[in-house]
């Protein structure tokens, strides 16, 4: 089910009839439904309506959207055919767990997922690894950066922090079944012998926060400065709405602010700058929390606020870095490059069930 010009209505726009269709008819690959969603949402389509009329659930379509992306990615970087035709038939939740990684890394890991037949568990161990170890301001001794060295060095690490024998022993074998490199391998033998437990820097907490109440979500008006005035400057001052999810005001100035409580994170904050960032950007592989927010909001967008003014590098905090673009990361030890600013304030919209009810109270009464 690929998109082929046949699709489009003669002033170029997506034919949404024939794509939700093909969807509902499941006829295509993976591949060409995760193009679809991406087509039919950018047509103004929401994932729940899409749901409605095809059955595919918001959360997999983030998944397979994405998953798609990565894909092309991998056909971009001409990668072998039989890694493309293997996972162009299975395999979006292991592409999925690819995606924060560059295309290069992409290539590689695919190709590695593909000869070792890994499961999503082992697509996700291989893309942290990858991640981590692209993070690190030099080779660490005796590994190097082959990636069956990158992948050892990852469960080298973890058997290194682990007290109990049978975890650590499980660890160190799987290190052994991707090392590459002599050196990488001696590496893994010390731990066989040298028992001693390293206790590792535990990955810190995102700042996330939700509005939880209607006076968190202040409403943001015109402002007159001199009263009173003539009438046409009354009349003169336009009428503005608040864009969704966040109450956004868009100005007729080249500028947009968005409203935000008085939290001390807010007034702390020296450079404060925010982003309307999709929640599949944040950084992945986060501590045990609500991180991964509900289902619904896999394909949703989060405020994040970063502060400009804070760019010395601490081990509690994510950052602002560019790395062959904008990302957010956080780094155990001060990183090479340079901070943009820090991360302070990641933020939900408020979950409303029924608009309706906060219209009208008489509802509430009854």
């Amino acid at each position: 089910m690929s998109i082929e010009p046949d699709d489009l209505t003669p002033e170029g726009a997506i034919d949404t009839v024939a794509l939700l269709q093909a969807l509902r008819r499941k006829e295509g690959s993976w591949v060409d439904w995760g193009q679809a969603c991406q087509q039919l949402q950018k047509a103004g389509l929401s994932p729940q309506g899409i749901f409605e009329e095809t059955g595919f659930e918001p959360i997999q379509q983030n998944q397979i959207t994405i998953a798609a992306q990565v894909y092309e990615s991998l056909r971009a970087a001409e990668t072998d055919p039989e890694v493309l035709s293997h996972f162009q038939q299975r395999g979006s939740d292991l592409l999925y767990e690819f995606r924060i990684l560059a295309q290069g890394d992409r290539q590689q890991a695919a190709t590695l997922a593909w000869q070792k037949k890994l499961d999503v568990d082992g697509a996700h161990d291989i893309a942290k690894a990858i991640k981590n170890y692209s993070r690190l301001t030099s080779l660490p001794s005796g590994f190097t950066q082959e990636m069956g060295d990158v992948i050892a060095h990852y469960y080298w690490q973890l058997a290194r922090q682990q007290r109990d024998l049978a975890q650590r022993s499980r660890l160190i074998a799987q290190g052994f079944s991707y090392v590459v490199s002599e050196t990488a391998r001696r590496e893994l033998e010390k731990l066989l012998t040298d028992l001693s437990v390293v206790k590792g820097q535990g990955q810190p907490r995102l700042p996330l926060y939700r509005l939880d109440s209607e006076e968190e979500l202040p409403r943001i008006i015109p402002l007159i400065c001199d009263f009173p005035v003539p009438l046409a400057t009354f009349h003169d001052v336009p009428s503005i709405s608040a864009i969704a999810p966040f109450n956004a005001i868009q100005s007729a100035a080249p500028m947009t602010w968005v409203p935000l409580p008085g939290w001390q994170v807010i007034l702390k904050a020296m450079d404060p700058l925010g982003f309307l960032c999709p929640a599949e950007k944040l950084p992945a592989d986060l501590p045990n929390q609500e991180t991964h927010f509900d289902e619904s909001l896999a394909s949703k967008t989060v405020l994040i606020v970063i502060d400009r003014g804070q760019t010395a590098w601490q081990g509690d905090r994510y950052f602002l870095v560019n790395q062959d673009g904008l990302e957010l990361q956080w780094f155990p030890e001060p990183p090479d490059i340079p901070l943009l600013g820090q991360l302070v304030l990641v933020l939900r919209p408020k979950k409303v069930l029924d608009e309706t009810v906060i219209l009208e109270p008489w509802l509430l009464e009854e």
